[in-house]
């Protein structure tokens, strides 16, 4: 059975650093891609950051030069840097695995910034 967990987030003041976590357990096949969504209250779940598997990297505009989406441990391990973070930024935020057996979401966990 696979499982995606997420961590690492929390309540930060405007201008506050958060790293994300996300690590995929069990056999989840081969990885197309990961990456980060987010969902604010009210509004549809949207890409924050992505990886491919051919090493292409995508923001959000809005996130561009402030986060950072790295992968580790053979594809099953990825982190999001979030620096100078915003009001704007707060919502759920979600980590996806691409596979060959499906998609896989985490649970999500949420990051709220403070102005």
């Amino acid at each position: 059975q696979v499982q995606v967990v997420e961590s690492g987030g929390g309540l930060v003041q405007d201008g506050g650093t958060l790293r994300l976590s996300c690590a995929a357990s069990g056999y989840i096949g081969g990885i197309s891609a990961v990456g980060w969504y987010r969902q604010a209250p009210d509004k549809q779940r949207e890409l924050v950051a992505r990886i491919t598997g051919n090493g292409s990297i995508d923001y959000a505009d809005s996130v561009k030069g402030r986060f950072t989406i790295s992968r580790a441990n053979a594809w099953k391990t990825v982190y999001l840097q979030m620096n100078s973070l915003k009001p704007d930024d707060t919502a759920v935020y979600y980590c996806s695995f691409a596979t060959s057996r499906g998609t896989y979401w985490g649970q999500g966990t949420q990051v709220t910034v403070s102005s």
